[in-house]
Formats: C-alpha cells, structure tokens, sequence
C-alpha cells in the first residue's frame, strides 16, 4: 500500500516538444513535482508508482516570466521540473501510467 505522500511527490506530466525528443532519444520523462521533494523521494515515488527501475533524476525550479496583456502586468507561476530517465527497455505509459 502507497501512502498519500508518495502521491503527492509526482504531480503530473510536462508535455511538451522538447519532452518528446528527451523521451525519443535518451528514454527520458519530464514530470512536475512538489516543491519540497528531494531526489531521492521522487525516485522512489516514481518506482513505486509506475513500477520501472529509475537509472538517474533531475531537477529543475524554473523561473517566473513576466508577461503582459492589455489588462495588465502579472508574473507566471513557479514550479519544479524533475528529468527522470528510465534504465534502458522500460518506458511509462502516459495515457494509462498504472496498467
């Protein structure tokens, strides 16, 4: 039985050009995360979850970006990014990760 805080760690996937081509050519996953989540957490939640062998993970905080529209001014949103690659022959299917 998993419990709540391994749910929380892994809160979805980035889909993205740029996660395609890592995914195609290095067998690796582009996830959001929480915030407070270390490495090791979220190798483990992510072996426990989809059930793969995690071969290494990265992280990234990405920075706000401001932007502009005619009502105003406003800064996007902050998040953490993890790059987590697969040892090689395992892969997670996104559309239904827990078959």
């Amino acid at each position: 039985m998993l419990s709540e805080k391994t749910y929380k760690q892994i809160l979805s996937p980035l889909i993205s050009e740029k996660s395609a081509i890592q995914k195609s050519l290095s067998n690796t996953y582009v996830f959001k995360v929480n915030k407070d989540a270390t490495k090791n957490e979220i190798k483990k939640a992510t072996e426990e979850i989809f059930g793969v062998v995690v071969k290494s993970v990265r992280v990234l905080n990405t920075k706000f970006k401001n932007k502009r529209t005619r009502f105003g001014k406003y800064k996007t949103k902050t998040f953490k990014k993890a790059y987590i690659k697969l040892e090689g022959g395992k892969e997670i299917n996104l559309e239904n990760p827990f078959k």
